[in-house]
C-alpha cells in the first residue's frame, strides 16, 4: 500500500509532550549527569551507545540507522540534530586537533582548524540552529564558518548540475566520434552557463573553455573555494579536523578507493568519476593517538548526514515597500547575474520542507512562523513483506523550487579585495558564489569575516562583479538602503524558539516565554513521540 505522508499537527498535545522536542545550543549528555535536572529537554536524552543503536543495519533491523532513516525519518533527523549539538567527551574520542598542532600547515590546513567539542561550537548561531559563528585558522587570514541552513538543497542542486554538464560532455564526445570532427557544446544547466566543452573524435574532451567549475565538471558546493562534493564527506572531515573525532566510515572509504556507493540519504558517491575524500582512519586504528578507536560509528554519520540533508532552509523576514524595491534593485544593479534568485531541483531527496516567514500574529515569540509540509510517500501495510514493522516513509522524489537562494554554484574572481593568502604563499583568487539566503543574520561578511556590514562587503566586490558593484555605489542612497533592507530580510532563525504548525506555542502560558513560545517540534512526528531523543 502506498499513500501520501501526512504531517499531523498536534497543537492540542499537552505541553510536556511538546517540550520534549525543545533544546538549546550545545547539549550535554543527560545520561552522564550525576544529579537530575529540572530541564531534561535541555540535554541529550540518549547515551552515545543508544544513539548508535544497532549500528547501520538495514531496513529490517530495528534500532539501526538505516531502519530509522527509512521507517522513522523524523527521529533520525532529530537524532542527527542532537548529535550535532552534543558535547563530546575525551573518553568518547574528542581531540586532539590534527597533529596536536605539530606539522606542516602548508600541506594540511586542518592543523589550524582549532578544536571544539560540539558541531555547534562553530555552527551555533542563532541558538540551537546549524548556523554560523565559528572562525578557523586554516588560512593566514582565517576562514569564517558559514551557516548550514539549506545544506541538503545545495548538495542536490550541485549534484544535478554536475550530471547535466557531464551529459552534455558525453553528447559532444559521442557526436565527435560519430562525425569524425570536433563538436563544441555550451555547458548550461538550470539556466547557469559554465562555458563550453569540445568533444574530440578520439573520445576525449577539451575543457579549456569551461568556466566556474573544475575540468571534471563536478560542482563542489562546500567550502568557500568549492572543495567538497557531499554532506557525508563534509561531516566525516569536520568531525576529524575540528573535533579530533575519527569516523572510519566505510562508505566514503569505498568511494575513495574507486567504488560507487549510495549513502542512506540517497547521495551517490562515484569513485570512478570523482575524487572522494576518504575516512581519516580504517576501523580499529587509533590515528590520533588518544587511545580511543572507532570514535564515531558509521550509524552516527548516517544520522548527521540525514539531518543536514533535511535541514531547514533560511527564512524570510518582514517584507515592506523598501524590501520589495530592494529586491528589484538586485536585478537593476546586476547582482542577480551571479546571485540567481531561484533554482529548481528535479528530484528532491528530503522527507519534508519547512517554510519560515514573518508572521506577527502566529509568531508568538520572534514574529516568525514555520510551516512544515510532507515530501514523503508511505509504503507499508498488508502488502509489505515486513508487515509487522513500521511502514517505510520514503522521499517522494518530486521537483522543488528553491526560492531566495541567490547563488549560481560557480566560482568567480571578485578581484584583489577578496583574494586569499595560503600558507604556502600562493593566492586563492576564485570563490564559489555565496548563497545570500540567511545573509541578514550572518555578519561579519566574506569568507574571512573582514567586512563588518552589508554595505562594506558589497563595495568590496570587484573583478567579475565590478559592474554590479559600481552600479550600487553610483545609485542614490535611498536605492542602496532598499537593497540592504531586502538583504537584511533574508534571515536565519532559532528552530527551538520559532512557533510552527507542529507546535504553535501558547503565549498565555504562565511561564511564557521560557515555555509556550512554540518550536519546530519534530518529536511529534516520531513513530513513538513518548520516546525523546
Amino acid at each position: 500500500m502506498v499513500r501520501r505522508g501526512i504531517l499531523i499537527v498536534l497543537a492540542g498535545l499537552a505541553g510536556g509532550m511538546l517540550l520534549a522536542s525543545a533544546g538549546s545550543a550545545q547539549l550535554v549528555d543527560g545520561t552522564l549527569l550525576t544529579a537530575p535536572v529540572a530541564t531534561p529537554d535541555a540535554t541529550v536524552q540518549k547515551s552515545l551507545a543508544d544513539q548508535i543503536g544497532a549500528g547501520q543495519g538495514d531496513v529490517s533491523t530495528p534500532g539501526s540507522s538505516i531502519f530509522i532513516i527509512k521507517r522513522d525519518p523524523f527521529r533520525s533527523i532529530r537524532r542527527g540534530r542532537q548529535l550535532f549539538q552534543r558535547k563530546f567527551s575525551v573518553s568518547e574520542g574528542f581531540g586532539p586537533r590534527t597533529g596536536d598542532g605539530v606539522g606542516d600547515i602548508t600541506a594540511d590546513g586542518s592543523i589550524g582548524a582549532g578544536l571544539v567539542d560540539s558541531c555547534a561550537g562553530c555552527h551555533g548561531r542563532p541558538r540551537g540552529s546549524a548556523g554560523a559563528g565559528g572562525n578557523v585558522h586554516t588560512r593566514p587570514d582565517s576562514r569564517d564558518a558559514p551557516h548550514l541552513f539549506g545544506l541538503g538543497l545545495m548538495e542536490m542542486l550541485a549534484d544535478e548540475i554536475t550530471q547535466d554538464l557531464r551529459a552534455i560532455r558525453a553528447a559532444a564526445v559521442s557526436e565527435a566520434q560519430l562525425n569524425g570532427v570536433p563538436v563544441t557544446k555550451p555547458l548550461t544547466s538550470k539556466g547557469i552557463h559554465y562555458g563550453s566543452i569540445t568533444g574530440l573524435p578520439d573520445g576525449s574532451a577539451d575543457a579549456s573553455q569551461v568556466e566556474g567549475v573544475n575540468p571534471d565538471l563536478r560542482v563542489r558546493p562546500f567550502f568557500a573555494q568549492g572543495g567538497t562534493i557531499s554532506i557525508r564527506e563534509f561531516v566525516v572531515g569536520a568531525l576529524n579536523a575540528e573535533m579530533g573525532l575519527e569516523a572510519p566510515d566505510p562508505l566514503v572509504s569505498a568511494a575513495a578507493a574507486g567504488a560507487v556507493v549510495t549513502t542512506p540519504s540517497g547521495m551517490v558517491l562515484d569513485g570512478t568519476a570523482d575524487a572522494i575524500e576518504g575516512a581519516p582512519v580504517a576501523p580499529g586504528v587509533d590515528g590520533d593517538g588518544d587511545g580511543v578507536v572507532d570514535e564515531i560509528d558509521p550509524a552516527l554519520v548516517d544520522h548527521l548526514e540525514f539531518y543536514l540533508l533535511n535541514y531547514f532552509k533560511p527564512g524570510l523576514g518582514r517584507q515592506t515597500n523598501a524590501t520589495r524595491k530592494g529586491r528589484q534593485r538586485m536585478e537593476q544593479f546586476g547582482c542577480t547575474t551571479c546571485h540567481i534568485p531561484d533554482l529548481v531541483i528535479e528530484r528532491d531527496r528530503r522527507v519534508a520542507d519547512v517554510e519560515t516567514v514573518f508572521d506577527p500574529v502566529n509568531g508568538v515569540f520572534n514574529q516568525l512562523f514555520a510551516t512544515a509540509t510532507p515530501l514523503f510517500v508511505e509504503v507499508g501495510g498488508d502488502s509489505d513483506s515486513d508487515s509487522d514493522l513500521p511502514s517505510l516513509k520514503l522521499p517522494a522524489g518530486g521537483s522543488f523550487v528553491v526560492k531566495n537562494f541567490f547563488a549560481d554554484l560557480k566560482r568567480h574572481d571578485l578581484g584583489p579585495a577578496f583574494w586569499e593568502r595560503n600558507f604556502d604563499g600562493t593566492i586563492q583568487k576564485e570563490f564559489i558564489t555565496e548563497p545570500l539566503w540567511g545573509v541578514g543574520s550572518t555578519a561579519p561578511y566574506g569568507h574571512d569575516g573582514r567586512s563588518i556590514n552589508l554595505r562594506q562587503v558589497i563595495l568590496r566586490h570587484g573583478g567579475e562583479a565590478q559592474a554590479a558593484r559600481d552600479a550600487f555605489a553610483g545609485a542614490p542612497e535611498v536605492q542602496q538602503q532598499q537593497l540592504i533592507a531586502f538583504l537584511e530580510s533574508l534571515v536565519l532563525f532559532p528552530p527551538d524558539d520559532t512557533a510552527s504548525n507542529l507546535n504553535p506555542g501558547d503565549p498565555t502560558d504562565p511561564l511564557f516565554p521560557q515555555s509556550g513560545h512554540g518550536n519546530i517540534a519534530l518529536g511529534v512526528l516520531f513513530n513513538d513521540p513518548s520516546d525523546p531523543e
